[in-house]
């Protein structure tokens, strides 16, 4: 996608030789000024077919860098296959084409088709057969069809291998050099890498010849409408930051970024048995799954979603309000990726960072290379949580529509079964219904704010954890105390609070 943030001003894309009816659509998609990466690929690829290679990081408007010029390119009356653009999963393949066929839409004659695991071939094939001079596709299904005689690449002006590192790393390499051995040696090869990695070089060496290197400014700058914030606490209270995040925020609709599958799974897991209305999204899923997944992601029938970078790359989900980051990831970019991955548009979004003391010096080095800056506070207490949710009822309350044709036969039988109830009794017996389940789970919370130290220097300091919990909250309460006071019900969903089980639920794998 081209993105619609750090435009040049000096710059615009009517300044390439790019189609007149490419020009139109993407003016009509509102886009102006081409992207640094867009500004330098863009007219090497206009007038020379020399091979590139662009070090670019995701999010930098690397598909319209290729795929304006490679459109404008495409000879529309001859319907062999003329590019073809490999990508590492799915839901990448699915956004690039749909990218591509945004950017050609006021082009009568140009079929550009995804290929990718996960759906039916015999589709795919079908929709070959009637011709496409632009195949984007993965590895691995790309390399079937080849295989099968249904696609071919004998003939192709140009390859373009879009996040190269990424495919590499997923263990891409042996299919990615059967396709391109397949490839005709006088044909344009782009490579696209957010990283040049020893494995990527190779690739180069192998099938590139007569080299342009591109590299931009890195674009992966913290969004200025993003709030960077951080929580201490011990390891095993990191699910229960994200329970009291999503209890202080009923509005929320986040990801929440793992490392690995099996924490994504186990956070998922606990979520949902929590009942919050939460799903994962990782490698182990089927394409079925995934897709039921994110649709329901988009339509906000999710408002957690629990996956690994690799499983979110493609997603591109509008108004997110939090990402957090069950654990740092150990590339301090892919940070930036994903806190871009809310403030968008003009709105504000919050970034949260759950960490221990000794990863303080990770958070530092963010702060430093992407001149961000992180806000350390305390994760929210049972007090603030229900009084937040209390406030927030009472809000919903009072702004609901009344429908008075539709209620007005009920009422009768509602002012004879309230007829005992006083306009103050009534109105706490009303709140009660819905904020007792709250005031259960939180009566007794614990404070989980942690002063730094590593859980091993803890150990070796007696234990002493509670020294420094207090310090600095300002809140007048101390630890096991809360101000609210009230009867139990237990539940979850608008009252999430279920009580949970000390022992095992507030731990997770970290």
């Amino acid at each position: 996608m081209i993105p619609k943030e750090k435009k040049n001003p000096k710059s615009t894309f009517s300044n390439f030789s790019i189609k007149k009816e490419i020009l139109e659509a993407i003016k009509d998609l509102g886009f102006v000024s081409p992207t640094p990466i867009q500004e330098k690929v863009i007219p090497v690829l206009m007038k020379s077919g020399q091979d590139l290679i662009a070090t670019a990081q995701t999010g930098t408007g690397k598909t319209a860098a290729f795929g304006l010029p490679l459109l404008s390119l495409t000879n529309e009356k001859n319907l062999k296959t003329q590019t073809l653009i490999l990508c590492p999963t799915r839901e990448l393949c699915i956004q690039i084409s749909k990218d591509l066929k945004n950017y050609s839409k006021f082009l009568d004659n140009i079929n550009i088709v995804p290929v990718y695991g996960g759906a039916k071939i015999d589709t795919q094939m079908r929709a070959l057969k009637k011709g496409a001079q632009v195949v984007v596709g993965t590895p691995g299904r790309t390399k079937d069809l080849i295989k099968r005689r249904k696609l071919s690449i004998d003939s192709i002006d140009r390859v373009i291998l879009d996040e190269a590192d990424e495919m590499l790393s997923m263990g891409f390499k042996e299919d990615l050099e059967s396709i391109l051995s397949k490839t005709p040696k006088e044909k344009q090869t782009l490579l696209f890498s957010a990283t040049m990695t020893k494995k990527v070089k190779e690739v180069t060496k192998g099938y590139m010849n007569n080299i342009k290197e591109i590299s931009v400014a890195r674009m992966n700058v913290a969004s200025e409408n993003v709030k960077h914030v951080n929580y201490i606490v011990q390891a095993r209270d990191r699910y229960e930051v994200i329970k009291r995040v999503s209890d202080m925020n009923p509005d929320i609709y986040g990801i929440v970024f793992c490392r690995t599958r099996r924490e994504t799974k186990d956070v998922a897991n606990k979520l949902m048995n929590d009942n919050y209305n939460a799903d994962t999204l990782h490698g182990d899923l089927s394409q079925a799954q995934r897709d039921d997944v994110m649709n329901r992601f988009r339509k906000r029938q999710i408002q957690i979603l629990v996956a690994t970078d690799v499983a979110a790359r493609g997603l591109d989900v509008n108004d997110l309000t939090h990402i957090i980051n069950f654990n740092l990831p150990d590339d301090y970019e892919t940070y930036i990726h994903r806190s871009g991955r809310t403030g968008r548009a003009g709105k504000t979004g919050i970034s949260i960072a759950i960490i221990h003391g000794r990863e303080t010096r990770k958070l530092k080095e963010i702060e430093r290379k992407h001149g961000i800056s992180f806000k350390k506070e305390l994760v929210p207490n049972g007090d603030d949580i229900c009084k937040n949710r209390l406030y927030s009822l009472i809000d919903k309350i009072e702004k609901v529509s009344v429908d008075e044709k539709q209620i007005e036969p009920f009422l009768p039988y509602i002012y004879e079964k309230l007829d005992w109830l006083d306009r103050e009794k009534l109105i706490k017996h009303f709140v009660s219904a819905e904020f007792n389940r709250y005031l259960s789970y939180y009566k007794n919370s614990a404070d989980i704010n942690f002063d730094g130290y590593s859980e091993s220097d803890s150990k070796s300091r007696g234990g002493n954890r509670n020294r420094s919990r207090n310090k600095g909250r300002g809140r007048g309460r101390s630890r096991g105390q809360n101000s609210f006071r009230g009867n139990s019900n237990t539940g979850r969903n608008e009252g999430r609070p279920r009580r949970r089980k000390k022992n095992k639920s507030s731990k997770s794998n970290s």
